[in-house]
C-alpha cells in the first residue's frame, strides 16, 4: 500500500509529499501516529515548499539591486534619523495594499537603495509582486519605445507589480519628453505603490522637471499621502571602505 501511494504521488508530481510520506514511513513510531498527524505533516511539507518556490520567483522577478537587504538588518544608529517604530509598523506591507507611496531621500551613500530593497524584500515575503528599476533606465526604455512601438508595452509593465521601486530620481533634470513619460508612469500607478529614492530633498524636486507644469502634476500625485524617510549621517560606503582598510 505504501509503495502504491508513493507511486500515485509521483505520478501526480507531488514530489514533496512523496518525499515526506517516504520519510514518515521509515519512522520507528510511524504506525502509532494518527491519520490526522500524518496528513498534517504531508500538507505542511507541501505548503512550505510552494511558499518557498513562490518567494524565490517573486525575488527573482523583483531584480533587487541589493538582494540581501532586509528590514531586520536595518541600521538605526549613526544619527540616521530613522524611526524604528515607524519602520516596524510598515513591515506588514499594509501601506502597499492601500496603494500608498514611499519617498526615501538622503545624501549619496546613506543607504536609500538598500532601504528601498529591504521594503521590497519584505513585500515579496508577503506574496506581493515587485519590480525594481533605475528611473533613468525606465525613461530611456519609454523614449526608445516611442520609436520602435514598444512604448505601450513598457508602460504596461510598470503597472503590473504591487510595488514599483524607482531608484535615483533627480540625478539630472528631466527633459520634456521624460517629464511626460514619468507622469504616465505615475498615472498608471494611481492605485498601486511606488518607492522613489533621491539624493534631492523633496523640497527641491520641482527643479528636476524641465516642464514645471508636468512636474506639478507628478508631485501632486506622488506626495499625496506619501510616507517619507530622510536618511542622514555619513556615507555607508565610506564607512565600509574605512573598516576594510583597517582590517
Amino acid at each position: 500500500m505504501i509503495q502504491q501511494t508513493l507511486g500515485y504521488l509521483k505520478e501526480m508530481r507531488l514530489s514533496v509529499m512523496e518525499a515526506e510520506y517516504r520519510r514518515q514511513s521509515e519512522l520507528p513510531l510511524w504506525s502509532e501516529m494518527s491519520f490526522e498527524q500524518k496528513l498534517s505533516l504531508l500538507v505542511d511539507a507541501e505548503w512550505r515548499e510552494r511558499k518557498n518556490k513562490k518567494l524565490h520567483r517573486l525575488l527573482k522577478a523583483a531584480c533587487l539591486r541589493e538582494p540581501g537587504a532586509c528590514l531586520e538588518e536595518l541600521d538605526y544608529g549613526g544619527g540616521r534619523g530613522l524611526d524604528k517604530a515607524l519602520v516596524v509598523s510598515l513591515s506588514d506591507c499594509a501601506w502597499i495594499r492601500e496603494g500608498r507611496h514611499m519617498l526615501i531621500t538622503g545624501s549619496c551613500g546613506t543607504g536609500k537603495t538598500w532601504m528601498s530593497n529591504a521594503f521590497a524584500n519584505g513585500a515579496c515575503r508577503f506574496g506581493l509582486s515587485v519590480k525594481c528599476f533605475r528611473l533613468t533606465r525606465v525613461l530611456l526604455d519609454l523614449q526608445i519605445g516611442r520609436g520602435d512601438g514598444s512604448w505601450a508595452k513598457t508602460l504596461s509593465e510598470m503597472k503590473k507589480p504591487n510595488l514599483l521601486v524607482l531608484d535615483d530620481f533627480g540625478l539630472e533634470a528631466l527633459s520634456v519628453v521624460h517629464c511626460r513619460d514619468f507622469l504616465e508612469v505615475v498615472d498608471e500607478r494611481s492605485a498601486k505603490s511606488i518607492i522613489l529614492t533621491s539624493q534631492l530633498p523633496v523640497a527641491n524636486w520641482h527643479g528636476a522637471f524641465t516642464d514645471t507644469t508636468i512636474g506639478e502634476a507628478v508631485l501632486d500625485r506622488l506626495l499625496h499621502r506619501a510616507l517619507r524617510f530622510e536618511l542622514k549621517g555619513p556615507s555607508k560606503r565610506r564607512e565600509q571602505k574605512s573598516f576594510e582598510t583597517k582590517k
